[in-house]
């Protein structure tokens, strides 16, 4: 009897399902229960805590990331800042926001400045830079990584003024027709304008090379 009874339920619910079917309608399942998996974050305190000075170049290195719209898409920016003067050591240009765009981009500013052990290095805390990957490259070459509290733009404040003028001199009033122009004129900007041309306030007004070379650091 048990089973004839549980073969009727079954084709019950067969006919059930058929006709829910035609006329568009699915029964609601059982709400499935998740666990809360724990995210690869890797989130550092903030070492800087808004002190923005150092004495020689390659103590302290300010990494932050930016994007520039085109007319074919967006274009993402990777740029580190040396806190003492004010030089742009390393840059990436890519099409995606993924942790190889920032590890890119710092590992150019390694290979030019070839700093000595005790860098540095503050950035927000951004996915990229609270990952695995940058967590590992960040210890395979011995640097410590501070970052800004979460959600407080005041501590990486070099970042943020960076990228204020880089946005307001270099994006024309309309887009860039293509990513092709759009990267010659970031290159052309953080290559040869802003290390070499552009005088700031907080150097006396000289330019990153100028204050750096005026200062003949040991």
């Amino acid at each position: 009897m048990e089973l004839k009874r549980e073969h009727q339920l079954a084709v019950s619910r067969k006919r059930i399902g058929r006709l829910l079917r035609k006329q568009g309608l699915y029964t609601k399942g059982k709400r499935r229960k998740y666990k809360k998996q724990a995210t690869d974050r890797c989130a550092n305190p903030n070492l800087i805590k808004q002190n923005f000075h150092a004495n020689k170049p390659n103590q302290i290195w300010f990494g932050d990331i930016s994007y520039v719209p085109t007319q074919e898409g967006m274009l993402y920016c990777s740029v580190f800042i040396d806190c003492c003067t004010r030089k742009c050591v390393g840059f990436a240009i890519r099409e995606h926001l993924r942790d190889s765009l920032v590890i890119d981009s710092l590992e150019v500013a390694l290979h030019r400045e070839k700093p000595k052990n005790g860098l540095l290095i503050h950035t927000d805390q951004g996915s990229q830079y609270t990952g695995h990957r940058f967590y590992e490259y960040s210890r395979i070459h011995h640097f410590p990584h501070s970052q800004s509290r979460k959600g407080n733009p005041y501590d990486n404040a070099v970042m943020e003024s960076f990228f204020k003028s880089f946005k307001r001199e270099i994006l024309p009033n309309k887009q860039f027709q293509t990513k092709a122009q759009a990267k010659l004129d970031i290159i052309d900007y953080l290559e040869s304008y802003y290390n070499y041309k552009r005088v700031h306030s907080s150097l006396n007004y000289l330019t990153p090379y100028e204050f750096e070379v005026s200062n003949e650091f040991s």
